[in-house]
């Protein structure tokens, strides 16, 4: 008996911010589409992440969409960087808004897909026994979505719980009274320890790598400053386009592009610099992004003002970080993070003076000795950039598979297709500007180029569309080049940008830092070309 299939013109995976914009664009196209969500709502990212003090490091203004003036005018954000449970809302919202909800799929994860070369179709299997038969495969995944699951010896035996920041209890998580172990101090650690430690009996944080963050200055949106920038939203989505990075100004201010040189300062230039701007005073000097000795330089004020913020100097020295530079890592944002380090109730563990050996029943064996907690919780981050798309088994022509063709790092071409995957779109993968920029408004352009795509290919009566393998090297090949120079390379730099947090991942910069004018430069070019570079078939 032949296997009951489902027919539609194009199935998405995922329902975060890219998913939902690409299901309206496709459906506003006239296309049958479907998206499949593994979890219970729309959000993604923001689905997942609910760990205590979890917000966008991105202002809310701009951390939206801009296709519809009418939502711009609708939502109104109350924070200048909203938390999570605000941008949850804020999906929420836009997805009933737009009756996006009936074309998703909730609790079902897509496990495979298969291109079938005879039809020039995808054939797509999910856990829940559906078969679905595509022309378009669209990759909504995101950046950072496959948490990174610590494989430490014994962790089985803690008799406590252990949370992921990346998959935390929907209901939350009450550490009234509770020991807790921390392990990670990134971005979502970086977050998640100030709001623990005020809740805790006590907290212990495991520090692998000391990090570089600034403070978020976050603060209320007041109403009439929320009115004024729906009366301005025209002009603020301007300003995005033509940025770098698709957005302006950083933690909730807007700074000019820096224009001094560190390395012509003194020692006292620089003092009187951090007395005035505090940690942003090494954002001032524009050396020190492509400069390793004044990058250094930089990486010394940054240290001073962490010894002005951190009472115990000893504390301080073990919160500093060192051997590698400022700009390498994604930047973090943080309230009062140093100044958690000055309660009574917090331990810091630095394990660069002695790693984990095992995790015990009731807590963490170290070189330094053991440590007991009630609660264990994980920040660790994720398998970024590639693990989402290689959790879906995706096989394209020749019957090779994606994790193949990715086994010596990802490689796209535009970030958006890759050779010997017809019809198969990827959002903010690698090869794209994704993490690099602000991440709703690159992803909007990627969504609509995608969009016009299909529809030359069905008013020119092209039945597929796949990259070409010149065309792939050759933008490779620029990814890496607009990367030399840049700190985000530089050989005592170890990111999840290059895979250096997942054991055996092949060490590749990403994503595109060329910036966001210049990438959608390149993509329109290649548009107005008549799609040059990809193999067009009828």
């Amino acid at each position: 008996m032949a296997e009951q299939k489902i027919e539609l013109d194009a199935v998405i995976v995922g329902a975060g911010f890219a998913g939902l914009y690409a299901l309206y664009k496709l459906r506003e196209s006239g296309l049958s589409v479907r998206a499949y969500e593994r979890g219970a709502d729309v959000g993604g990212t923001w689905y997942w992440n609910r760990y205590p003090g979890a917000r966008c490091d991105v202002t809310s203004v701009q951390y939206s969409y801009s296709f519809s003036p009418e939502l711009e005018q609708e939502w109104t954000w109350t924070e200048i960087m909203a938390a999570q449970p605000e941008i949850l809302d804020y999906a929420r919202y836009v997805a009933d808004k737009f009756d996006l909800r009936r074309d998703i799929r909730f609790g079902t994860t897509v496990s495979s897909a298969r291109y079938d070369e005879s039809t020039r179709r995808w054939l797509i299997r999910t856990d829940q026994g559906e078969v679905l038969d595509a022309r378009y495969f669209v990759m909504a995944t995101g950046s950072l979505s496959t948490p990174n699951t610590p494989q430490f010896e014994g962790i089985e035996n803690f008799q406590g719980p252990v949370y992921h920041t990346g998959l935390w209890p929907e209901d939350g998580v009450d550490f009234s009274g509770k020991t807790v172990g921390i392990i990670g101090t990134g971005s979502s650690g970086t977050q998640a320890i100030p709001v623990i430690a005020e809740e805790a009996a006590h907290l212990t944080v495991f520090q692998r790598t000391p990090n570089y963050t600034l403070p978020a200055n976050n603060r209320p949106l007041p109403p009439e400053e929320m009115a004024q920038v729906k009366r301005d939203y025209a002009d603020i989505r301007r300003t995005q386009q033509e940025a770098l990075t698709a957005m302006y100004g950083f933690g909730g201010r807007q700074d000019a592009p820096p224009t001094l040189l560190i390395k012509e300062t003194t020692e006292a230039d620089r003092m009187r610099a951090l007395d005035e701007h505090g940690f942003f005073a090494v954002r001032l000097y524009k050396d020190v992004a492509v400069d390793l000795e004044a990058n250094e330089m930089a990486c010394e004020m940054y240290r001073e003002m962490v010894r002005r913020t951190v009472a115990d100097p000893d504390m301080a020295e073990r919160l500093l970080p060192r051997g590698y530079p400022l700009g390498c890592k994604r930047p973090v944002i943080d309230t009062d993070y140093y100044q958690t380090f000055n309660r009574d109730n917090v331990t810091l563990v630095d394990l660069r003076r002695g790693g984990i050996n095992a995790i015990t029943a009731t807590g963490i064996d170290t070189e330094q000795g053991h440590f007991e907690f009630d609660v264990l919780v994980a920040a660790t981050g994720f398998d970024a950039m590639t693990g989402s798309y290689l959790g879906v088994d995706i096989v394209g022509r020749d019957q090779r598979s994606l994790r193949d063709a990715w086994a010596e790092g990802p490689r796209t071409y535009l970030g958006l297709q890759v050779v010997g995957f017809p019809n198969l779109f990827l959002l903010n993968a690698p090869g794209s500007p994704s993490v690099l920029t602000n991440m709703i408004t690159s992803m909007e352009f990627q969504v609509e180029w995608m969009a016009e795509c299909i529809a030359y290919l069905d008013q020119n009566q092209i039945r597929s569309i796949e990259a070409i393998e010149a065309a792939q090297e050759a933008w490779i090949a620029h990814v890496n080049d607009v990367a030399e120079g840049t700190m985000h390379t530089a050989p005592s730099c170890n990111s999840w940008y290059l895979g250096a947090n997942i054991p055996g991942k092949p060490r590749i910069f990403m994503p595109y830092a060329g910036g966001y004018p210049r990438y959608k430069e390149k993509c329109r070019e290649v548009a107005a070309k008549g799609y040059e570079g990809f193999r067009l078939s009828a």
